[in-house]
Parts: structure tokens; sequence; C-alpha cells
């Protein structure tokens, strides 16, 4: 029985040409395919989906131009042996299967697609001939609809340079491509061909240096070769003994309490140049991750706990911490950026996981912090700032102003003073004027509260615009204050400050306030990315910034 224009033998020539041999797979493949198209329209764009990857796709390529390559054929493997051709615009088609049902004439064919038989015990020519014999007659057809996300063209999306190994990588796969995440198929070796240079030109070196540890006994008058660590627990956990420390007679029954057996010593054969010591390359990523307003000192077991300099907030380079993590035999754990910190408190930890990492491995995730800091801790300023409060309620004396106390608290705490308060009307007019006379007074920094929402009365926004509020951001995803606003009039930043705020101690101020302080104008990509973690559970005794809030 012909395969399409082929007969039986000309595609069996074709299979061993394009496949290698003459897989029967293949073979049964192309009955199956020249079914399907034998169902279609004549002049039908058509493309295909396939559920096995074994040897049925070859089959689709040598009847029609539908590859993977090519994106007109896809590969969904769920293991059946079937495939779907279907018009390409509206994924009407007929889907193909091999149907166990139909190959009880063919014991041969049946022991194959079930896998009853293993391949050394085939009967090839068997198995052939009843394939041939069979024909489409053991396939099933049914007509199909393909759905449309299966039809839809998956493209790259933006192309940019792996900061690792220097290659062209979707971005869509991180901060670095997939082959610098560990997911390579394949390592370049320095034995083999000539290859790149880079960190990816990297090797097939073992992933510890060949140590050579000796019984504590003979240890004795000998140097640690690196911080040997005591549990206590419940007590304590710390070094006991230091790198470089001499191991004295006196020591042994220390190290056999701490489970130590045998010890690395600095007098036995060291790693060469190709291996970087814990504690030097805690050193060196410290230097390239450290900015201003933090300072660490020299590690201990190859960790190196960076603290603040001084009172701020704490700016992170997220994409280069994800890039450094994404490097294996390396880490680096912050606290939240954006974050206020207090000076001489930890704000990050970054180690060397073994005792030594390979200089590949190094060069690796030197590359991937970047040439500027991981970590600054900004400043901030101290701001003179003029709380604006509207409402017509509160200007006429029938409700008590609660707000500027609470604004107040807020601003003394980050190191700030109010100088200057106004209480307006709901009107445009009013709240200009008093806009006008904070600033003339001297305010750089103005709080504005309530007036936000989306009643037709609350006329602060456009009032604010009328003062001279330029590159306006309202709203946030930030519950409570979802109607928070954030602008400037000139250089004097304005931070709007919806009513949540009486109600509840923690806001999106809360998240805002240091930021503006410490000069970081927020976009609207930055508030979005507040989405994550900015629902406050109202707890009953609010511990913020000790909680998840806006984490």
């Amino acid at each position: 029985m012909n395969i399409g224009p082929h007969t039986f033998q000309e595609f069996k020539n074709m299979a061993a040409a394009f496949h290698g041999y003459p897989a029967p797979g293949l073979l049964a493949g192309g009955y199956m395919m020249a079914l399907a198209q034998s169902r279609l329209p004549e002049g039908v764009l058509y493309e295909a989906v396939v559920e096995t990857p074994k040897c049925l796709p070859d089959a689709v390529q040598l009847l029609s131009p539908l590859s993977t390559g090519n994106n007109w054929m896809k590969v969904v493997n769920l293991g059946r042996y079937a495939l779907t051709l279907y018009d390409k615009r509206t994924g009407e088609g007929w889907r193909v299967w091999l149907d166990p049902a139909k190959l009880a004439d063919y014991p041969e064919y049946r022991a194959w697609l079930l896998k009853l038989k293993p391949k050394s015990e085939q009967d090839s020519d068997q198995l052939f001939l009843e394939i041939e014999t069979a024909g489409d007659t053991v396939c099933s057809l049914a007509p199909a609809r393909v759905p449309e996300r299966l039809r839809r063209k998956a493209g790259m999306g933006r192309v940019d340079i792996c900061p690792i190994c220097g290659e062209a990588y979707p971005v869509r796969d991180g901060a670095i491509c997939r082959g610098c995440q560990g997911e390579a198929p394949a390592t370049l070796t320095l034995d083999g061909p000539p290859a790149l240079s880079g960190p990816e030109a990297v090797s097939s070196s073992p992933s510890s240096p060949p140590l050579v540890a000796v019984p504590v006994e003979e240890a004795v008058g000998g140097r640690a070769l690196h911080d040997m660590t005591r549990v206590a627990p419940g007590e304590s956990k710390g070094p006991e003994f230091k790198a470089g420390q001499v191991i004295g007679a006196g020591d042994l029954c220390r190290l056999h309490q701490m489970g130590r057996m045998r010890v690395y010593t600095e007098d036995q054969a060291l790693p060469g140049d190709e291996w970087v010591h814990e504690n030097e390359a805690a050193r060196i990523f410290a230097a390239r991750m450290a900015g201003e307003g933090v300072t660490w000192a020299d590690p201990s077991e190859g960790k190196i706990t960076f603290r603040a300099e001084t009172d701020g907030l704490l700016v992170l380079d997220r994409e280069a911490l994800t890039r450094f993590n994404l490097c294996p035999d390396v880490m680096c754990a912050t606290r939240q950026g954006e974050s206020v910190v207090q000076a001489g408190k930890p704000l990050a930890a970054c180690r060397a996981i073994p005792l030594y990492i390979s200089r590949p491995l190094f060069s690796r995730a030197l590359a991937a912090l970047g040439d500027g800091p991981l970590l600054t801790v900004v400043p901030l300023r101290r701001a003179r700032v003029g709380v604006l409060v509207t409402g017509t309620e509160v200007f006429q004396g029938l409700i008590e102003d609660r707000f500027v106390p609470i604004v107040t608290q807020k601003v003394e705490a980050l190191g700030s003073e109010v100088t200057a308060s106004a209480v307006a009307p709901d009107e445009r007019g009013h709240i200009v004027r008093a806009v006008r006379a904070l600033l003339e007074g001297g305010c750089d920094f103005i709080v504005t509260t309530a007036g936000l929402s989306v009643d037709p009365d609350d006329v602060t926004r456009p009032a604010l615009v009328e003062a001279g509020l330029t590159d306006v951001l309202y709203g946030a995803p930030v519950l409570p204050g979802a109607m928070t606003l954030v602008g400037r009039i000139g250089d004097v930043p304005v931070l709007g400050v919806p009513a949540c705020a009486l109600f509840h101690k923690t806001t999106s101020m809360d998240l805002l306030l240091p930021r503006l302080l410490a000069g970081i104008i927020p976009t609207r990509a930055d508030l979005a990315r507040l989405g994550e973690g900015s629902l406050c559970l109202d707890c009953r005794n609010c511990t913020y910034p000790k909680c998840p809030f806006g984490k």
C-alpha cells in the first residue's frame, strides 16, 4: 500500500536517509500523515500537532513542509501515537491515531506499539511486512479542532545580552540566560576544541579541589585551613577554631567533642590558582557589592555581613541580586529593598558556599554583579513638611482634625519636621491658596490629606493641579491606601494621603514617605511592584515594619 505518492519501499528508503534507519514508527507515521492529508480541502494552508516526539514528527517533515523549526508543527508530548492536521486559520482539521483495537490481525505490529517485546527480540522483517500490509486500515480518524493557544505563534520576545556569558538570549528567561542559570546542555572543556573566552568557557572541572584531610592526632602543630564551627544546641553557634589557628595537643578533645575526627591543615597540598578560597571570594564580592552608606568587616567561614553606616533607606539592585544568586556556589541574602535601616544594623550577608570555589564559577558570579554597587544606604533628608488638610467639615470646625497629629508623628519618626499646616474647605480656590502659602512659608515637602476619592465633591486633585502639580501618579496597589497620590510642584514632592490614614495605623504613606525623603521618586512600575505583599492584614497589634506589609 502506497504512502501518499510513494511506494512503501520508496518511503522506507527516504526514512532511512532522513532518520538514519527505517524506524517502524516513521513508516507507520507515513500512513497516518497521508490519511490526514487526504481529508483536508485542496489548497488549504495547514499545520500539525503531534502527540509524541518519537519518530512521528519525522514522518510529518518527510511528507510536508511542516517542521518545528518553522513552527508549523508543534509537538505536545502526551505519549500517544497520534497527529492532527488543521486549517491554520480556523483550527478545524482531522486527528489520526494508531488504534490498538485494529491491530489484532498484526501481532508483531501490536507488540511493537504496546512495547510487549524488547527491541532485540522483534522480527523486523515481519514487522515491516505487517506495517505495509495494514497501511492506514489500523488508523482511526476523527474531526478535531485545535485551540487558539496552540495556534498562536510564540515569539522570543525582547532579546538582550547575558551579562555573564555575553551571548544573546530572550529576556523572558530572567536576569541571566538559562545556560548561566545552570541549564546549559553542554559545558565547554579546556582540553577540547578552541572555545570562546569568558565565564561560560568553563569547564568540566570538579566541584571541589583535591584536599587531603588528616586524623586530628596528626594535625597537632599544623594550622587550621578554615574556620571550624562548634554548635551548642539552644546556646550558641560560632567558630571554635579560626583559619590559620595552630592546633595544639590540648585541642584534640575539643575537636572530638565537635565531631571532628579529621581536619584540613595548611601544610597539606593546597589547590592552585584555579581555585579561590571562601574568604578571598567573599572579600572580593563584598568590595563590589557595598556602595555608599554600607560597611563590612573581614569574613568568617566565607561569610560577610553588611551593615548600615548611617540611618537611611536601603536601595537594592534587584536584577544584580537575582543574577548573582542564580550562579552556583554563592549566595547573598538581604533585607527588603526600600526598608528604613538604622546605623550599625545588619542589612545583608553574602558568602561563598564551599570552602573553595572554582575560578570560572567565581568569575561568573563576579560578572553577574556588574559594575555598580548592589547595596546602598541613602540618608533621609530633613524635610520641612507642610500638611494640608482639606474638608469643609474640618474647616468649619464641625469635626476635629486628626490628620495633622498622625502625619506629624510619622514625619518626625523619620527625622523630618512639620513646620506648617493649613486647613482648607472643599473649594478649589481655597486649596490653591493654601498650597501656595505653605510653599511661600518655606515648606519643601507637601503632605495633603483627604479629598482624594472619586466623590464628585472631592476637588483636592484638580486643585493641586491648578496649584502646579505635575508628574502625577494617582492610585497604588496598596490596601489600605489605594487612592494615594504622588507628584511634585516644581522641586517639592507632594504626597496625597487618603482618608484611610485616620483609621489604619499602617497605610501606603508608610511605604512611600521614606522613599520620597530619600529622593527616590516612584514610577508607575515602582508602584505596580508594590502589589505583592501590600495587603495589610489589619492585625490587632500592629508590628510594622516587622511584618510582611509592603514586602
